[in-house]
């Protein structure tokens, strides 16, 4: 990989004379910025390609994956304390509950060794994947709303554990006070992995702060979604790092 792009905003690293990253010079391109007490870190994590489709023919966004990406999504989450998901893309992608590379594990010194995952789910459901236990893996948590009602809520609370599953809003998830909820668990430098309605809502709620977005050298035509979907809403992103691989582009870009 190496370097097309650098801003020293969210922290302080440098590549070689040559621009090329070796895995600790990565660590430290992505490291989470110095966090004051309770302060949280949000970022999202997608790929796209370059005529905009966040997933391929089979609607997962694996299908469109690259080697750059998948080592930059290991990165991603031996950095973070949770992995944000929405259930619908838990399920399409298969997801089980969160390991982290033994290459990436020196990260992880002082904190669990794997990163929780905190499934978003309106209805109260968690999906097959997520519910059963793994070995050498990450807690499961549940953020639902009073949408999912008391039986659905009492179900997830008897599968995952009755301090696994936070209630935050009524009719929908309030992601405000969920990432809140987390802080309050310790849980502060969150990773959110999509869809694409999360990635809107988080959006909206005013508490993402940082996208980093992959780029794959691809074009699919047809009709796939992006990464964001729903009503509209803006939000600005300054870049702070372009590197590429492979023609594989990766990028952060945080709030101002």
């Amino acid at each position: 990989m190496r370097v097309l792009l650098s801003q020293d905003d969210l922290g302080s690293w440098s590549p070689g004379h040559d621009g090329l990253m070796d895995a600790e010079a990565l660590a430290l391109a992505y490291a989470y910025p110095k966090l004051r007490a309770e302060q949280t870190w949000v970022r999202a994590n997608f790929i796209s390609t370059l005529d905009g489709a966040a997933a391929g023919d089979d609607g997962r966004s694996g299908s469109i994956n690259t080697g750059a990406d998948r080592e930059v999504f290991g990165l991603l989450r031996a950095l973070s304390d949770v992995v944000l998901v929405g259930a619908g893309t838990a399920r399409t992608e298969g997801y089980r509950r969160a390991t982290i590379r033994a290459s990436w594990l020196f990260l992880r010194q002082g904190r669990p060794a794997h990163p929780t995952t905190a499934v978003v789910s309106r209805s109260g459901h968690v999906p097959p994947g997520l519910s059963q236990a793994r070995e050498d893996s990450g807690e499961v948590l549940l953020i639902t709303c009073e949408h999912a009602g008391a039986e659905g809520i009492d179900l997830a609370r008897g599968s995952l554990g009755e301090q696994q599953v936070i209630v935050a809003g009524d009719d929908t998830v309030d992601l405000a006070v969920a990432v809140d909820s987390l802080a309050a668990r310790g849980l502060r430098r969150i990773l959110c992995e999509g869809g694409p309605h999360l990635m809107r809502d988080l959006t909206a709620s005013g508490r993402l702060d940082e996208l980093c977005l992959t780029i794959a050298p691809t074009l699919v035509a047809g009709e796939h979604p992006r990464i964001t979907a729903g009503a509209a809403v803006t939000a600005n992103l300054l870049p702070q790092l372009l590197i590429e691989s492979q023609g594989t582009i990766l990028g952060r870009w945080a709030r101002p």
